[in-house]
């Protein structure tokens, strides 16, 4: 972000805008229908140049962040990255990036935005039955990007809705200038309606859009190993779910069923598509053959090179279904009520013991975890929450022994460098700060657009007594978090700091220079933060 704002990023300010406030309104669905406009032309390569799609995700990213919408877990994260990182390089498009993230709504939906952002509702993992349904969904949405969809739809919401956005924009600045019940109130309407007007142009893909993404998607499963028959799994599941569910309209129907409309003949021509790939032998399990579309044709190589599911769904589906709980308590009182129904799985104890760790309960926890850990050694998911649950119950020295064979076995692994940070920041002295710094800077490049990475390095920082580099992490964790002038207000006010180097001088000039634009523009739309203007 470098670069001044031009009228295209004023649109995709407002959007962004657009996106979180249907999220509001609406739980989820005006932010997935954001980005399923009509395809209307061949044009879509002109609109935004790669830079800008990738600064349009970002941005969606950073407010989705902001309003407490995404669910930033190192764990799961990774396991949904490695995921969209297998697909994407399967897909027509290998050498497109794609960013996955998690949200912590319970409805049914995904939806992808430009520049390879993809979102993941909670609800939609807590949904599937195995890791290939979740694939499934994800090569849709990769498929919507690698097939320019998405960035059509980008075209014709300039073309139509520039209007509509910047009286969005209008809305939020009087909503954040006023602070009576009336005003507030003015505001949401006027926001309602302008999402009508959106919801309006914005229904859904053509059907043409939506068949080429089930077939290029289908197709995707079958390169990256996953079964090709899981997308009309899926889709039978989500019909399965509006019949079994007894609430209002809205429960009925997933979210992304009203923008992904399920019939009996997609179903039916989903699992045709992949029985013929499994009979073509481009997905083969038994014989574990797969297409690879980087070699040559006349090239078949075994699925050792591309496999399919991780084995990581089970503990990811019950690690989600503890983190978007309302409370852990919550989550707790769900898995008492799985138990009454049966006896619980290895993956649903996991949880269980998750969710009493993440509510106090440390060392019950921890005797939850050793025998879990005994019966499946070596598992990531159980070893970090048995080696958390020691550290809050006073076993510093077992605890720090587990970390430490962890970290030996698994350098550079993101979920164990921050979650061992994470407990020598609680210990809140200046030696643990030390160690945490030195386990978190390998990680300084490759982690930088993580703000639970910038978060916890900005804290162990502190308590180690460097607080130059508390500083900027501080900041940079706020501008990922979708707060740029705040950001820019903590960099000015450290940079008047007599123990300021050259070095680290030049770096906050770095940011300061790349995020002011973005600040002027927000503030030239009348779009302040709240927080800073309270002060």
């Amino acid at each position: 972000m470098a670069t001044p704002p031009t009228m295209r990023n004023i649109v995709s300010l407002a959007a962004v805008s657009v996106l979180a406030t249907g999220l509001l309104l609406g739980g989820g669905q005006a932010a997935a229908q954001d980005s399923r406009l009509p395809d209307i032309g061949s044009s879509a390569g002109e609109v935004l140049g790669p830079a800008q799609q990738k600064q349009y995700g970002e941005m969606t990213l950073a407010q989705l962040r902001n309003y407490g919408y995404t669910l930033d877990d190192p764990l799961l994260g990774g396991w949904l990255q490695s995921i969209g990182d297998k697909l994407g390089a399967a897909s027509d498009k290998p050498r497109q990036p794609f960013t996955l993230f998690l949200l912590r709504d319970r409805q049914v939906n995904a939806f992808a935005t430009l520049g390879g952002y993809v979102a993941v509702n909670a609800g939609l993992v807590l949904a599937a039955n195995r890791e290939d349904e979740v694939a499934a969904v994800l090569s849709h949405e990769i498929a919507h990007v690698t097939q320019s969809h998405v960035l059509r739809a980008v075209e014709r919401a300039q073309r139509d809705s520039v209007p509509i956005l910047l009286a969005m924009l209008g809305a939020i600045a009087v909503a954040q200038t006023s602070h009576s019940s009336s005003a507030g109130n003015g505001a949401m309407a006027v926001m309602a309606s302008a999402q009508g007007l959106m919801a309006q142009r914005q229904i859904n893909y053509t059907r043409d859009n939506e068949s080429e993404a089930d077939r290029i998607g289908i197709r995707t499963l079958a390169r990256s190993g996953y079964d090709p028959t899981a997308m009309a799994d899926f889709f039978e599941k989500l019909q399965t779910i509006i019949r079994s569910n007894q609430g209002d309209e809205r429960e009925r129907t997933p979210d992304y069923l009203q923008t992904h409309p399920v019939t009996l003949t997609r179903i039916s021509e989903a699992r045709q598509r992949a029985l013929q790939l499994q009979k073509s032998n481009a997905f083969v399990p038994d014989d574990k053959v797969v297409d690879n579309p980087l070699l040559p044709a006349s090239l078949r190589i075994g699925n050792a090179l591309a496999h399919g599911d991780s084995g990581q769904f089970p503990w990811a589906r019950e690690r989600l279904r503890v983190l978007s709980a309302d409370t852990p308590a919550a989550a707790t009182r769900e898995y008492e009520k799985l138990r009454r129904a049966g006896s619980l799985t290895d993956a649903q104890r996991y949880g269980l013991a998750l969710s009493r760790l993440l509510d106090g309960h440390a060392a019950v926890a921890a005797d939850e975890f050793g025998p879990l850990l005994d019966a499946h050694p070596g598992n990531v998911w159980i070893t970090l929450g048995l080696a958390q649950a020691e550290a809050r119950s006073s076993r510093i020295a077992a605890a720090d022994a587990r970390f430490e064979a962890l970290l030996a076995r698994m350098p550079g692994n993101r979920a164990v460098a921050l979650t061992y940070a994470g407990m020598l920041d609680e210990r809140n002295t200046p030696i643990a700060g030390k160690r945490a710094q030195a386990i978190l800077r390998p990680l300084l490049s490759s982690a930088a657009s993580d703000p639970v990475f910038q978060q916890t390095f900005a804290r162990s920082s502190e308590i180690a007594g460097d607080p130059v580099r508390a500083g900027e992490a501080y900041a940079e964790a706020a501008y990922l978090n979708g707060r740029p002038e705040q950001a820019l207000v903590q960099l000015n006010t450290l940079k008047k700091r007599g123990d300021v180097d050259y070095y680290a001088r030049s770096r906050i000039d770095a940011r300061i220079a790349a995020i002011t634009p973005t600040v002027l523009e927000l503030r030239r739309q009348g779009v302040r933060d709240e927080d800073l203007d309270r002060r």
